[in-house]
């Protein structure tokens, strides 16, 4: 008997836990087993304050049948009592249950919830207790109960009244009432969030001042914009948006005549008017553009994307059109088409908007396209001069950050402008996923339209071609140029783009303001 005490479960613990527990012999009756190994086949079963049984459990037979009832009692009772490893008399293992248990709850009472009958009879596998008298205090439970009820029935109404507060975005794309006032002025998105937290909260803190604070914007731009808000959020970094609340309404309602108008006066006459050399240029190049994404394949987008460059061309006799500016304007026509519609812009079919707010998406993209070439314009010009630049830099950069890599390029005889001309020329567009592109520039846009897409841009081009280092240095020439060509790029998420955005800032950071490192 002490050798079962010393060793039962709640001794070995030491924890002065509530509750009854219920030896159960997991002998069978052809099973004979020992005294001294009876503890060790014992399992506990750890219950409530008190535990009930509806139906009393049957006794397990015992091949100790010489043991006295006092003291099979006195084995399955557990009080509150911690047990020490001395020895104690018979007499405090029989004290009453019922006092025991009433000195317990006294103290307790405020911390259970137990739905606790005031008869409550505990039940063992190896015998049955007198019902105990137990008290509760009714008025203590009702409190309780109370308090949590209230709680509760409070928090069900807060939701309800922050989802009546914010309504669903998607709910908002089909009010007529919301598009209307979405497109007289983009802001109008900030009234229909409710209690914005972390980054989404300093965006609508900057857009919504009077005068938005470019800088303050660029800053929290860098790693990333909201979706919800980069169509705001890029208009007032291309400087197509005012900056001054005021002045929006007006300025948009105009730029956007004028190029309705502009597109009324040149497809007067038709296809038939137009410059047929450059407007061939333009329609065979629309259908190459991204085609693996469906929304560029739609008529309706393709007739869009062809007006809107014509217009461009023709506005700027200097450059005229050029491939590789059909890819610049696909990023910024899907970023604000999905600021309309709810469903994923890139299976979107254009043709099912509405006329107007289609001619609002196609107005506004021309001007931020404009906008953006504006500060790279001689990427676009006779020999395009930029691009040569860019390129004599990225050779210098790579040289300094990986020499083995350079010297590797130039041993199997490729020259830099092989292939990173249209790395320069598209930027990175045919080398990453469209949705990686977006969440390039909005990065490029913080740091300025035209610093962005022309200086960091070059150090994004180092910091991608080191990349893949390990793997050029494997290859030949035709191996090279195979895999530039063919990068394996299509399965990166925002997190790859953000570590060479990261990169790319690192690799500036060392030598953007010390050229003179770049010379060996």
């Amino acid at each position: 008997m002490e050798k079962h005490s010393e060793n039962t479960f709640w001794r070995r613990q030491g924890l002065k836990l509530p509750g009854s527990v219920s030896v159960i012999p997991s002998w069978t009756d052809n099973t004979q087993l020992h005294k001294d190994d009876m503890i060790d086949t014992v399992r506990y079963n750890y219950t409530s304050l008190v535990s009930k049984h509806t139906t009393p459990l049957p006794s397990a037979p015992s091949p100790h049948k010489s043991r006295s009832p006092t003291l099979q009692r006195e084995e399955v009772s557990i009080t509150s009592t911690s047990f020490k490893g001395h020895k104690k008399d018979v007499k405090q293992h029989n004290r009453s249950t019922s006092k025991s248990f009433n000195a317990f709850l006294k103290d307790t009472n405020d911390e259970w919830s137990d739905d606790i009958d005031q008869k409550t009879t505990m039940t063992t596998a190896m015998g049955t207790h007198e019902p105990a008298d137990v008290t509760i205090d009714q008025q203590a439970l009702a409190k309780a109960t109370e308090a949590v009820l209230m709680a509760a029935t409070s928090n069900t109404k807060v939701i309800e009244q922050q989802q009546q507060k914010q309504p669903k975005m998607s709910s908002l794309k089909n009010n007529k009432e919301y598009l209307q006032e979405l497109l007289l002025d983009p802001t109008v998105i900030l009234k229909y969030f409710d209690t914005p937290k972390d980054r989404m909260h300093k965006f609508i803190e900057v857009l919504s001042q009077t005068n938005v604070d470019l800088v303050a914007l660029r800053s929290i731009s860098w790693s990333g914009i909201p979706q919800e808000l980069r169509m705001m959020a890029w208009q007032l970094l291309l400087g197509y948006l005012p900056c001054n609340s005021a002045r929006r309404e007006m300025t948009l309602a105009r730029k956007r005549k004028e190029y309705g108008d502009s597109v009324t006066v040149t497809y007067a006459k038709g296809v038939a008017g137009l410059d047929q050399t450059l407007w061939h240029q333009i329609h065979i190049d629309i259908p190459r553009t991204n085609p693996g994404v469906p929304l560029y394949q739609y008529e309706a987008t393709q007739l869009c994307l062809e007006r809107i460059l014509y217009q461009w061309a023709i506005r700027h006799p200097a450059s005229g059109y050029v491939q590789g500016i059909n890819d610049l304007v696909t990023p910024i026509f899907e970023v604000f088409l999905s600021a309309y519609i709810d469903e994923d812009p890139e299976q979107y079919d254009v043709s099912q908007l509405d006329t107007e707010v289609l001619s609002v998406i196609e107005a506004d993209s021309f001007w931020c396209l404009s906008k953006l070439l504006d500060g790279i314009q001689d990427n676009y010009t006779f020999a395009q001069p930029g691009i040569q630049r860019q390129i004599v830099t990225l050779k210098e950069l790579v040289s300094r950050i990986d020499a083995r890599l350079t010297q590797h390029l130039q041993n199997e005889g490729i020259e830099f402008i092989q292939f990173a001309f249209r790395w320069m020329n598209c930027l990175l567009m045919r080398e990453l996923p469209l949705r990686n592109t977006i969440r390039m520039w909005d990065t490029y846009l913080a740091e300025g339209s035209s610093e962005g897409f022309s200086e960091f841009h070059v150090y994004v081009c180092a910091a991608f071609l080191v990349k893949w280092s390990n793997q050029l240095q494997k290859l030949d020439f035709q191996g090279i140029m195979i895999f530039l060509q063919q990068l394996p790029t299509q399965g990166w998420e925002e997190k790859d783009v953000e570590l060479l955005l990261s990169e790319a800032f690192m690799w500036k950071s060392l030598f953007h303001n010390a050229p003179n490192h770049l010379k060996k």
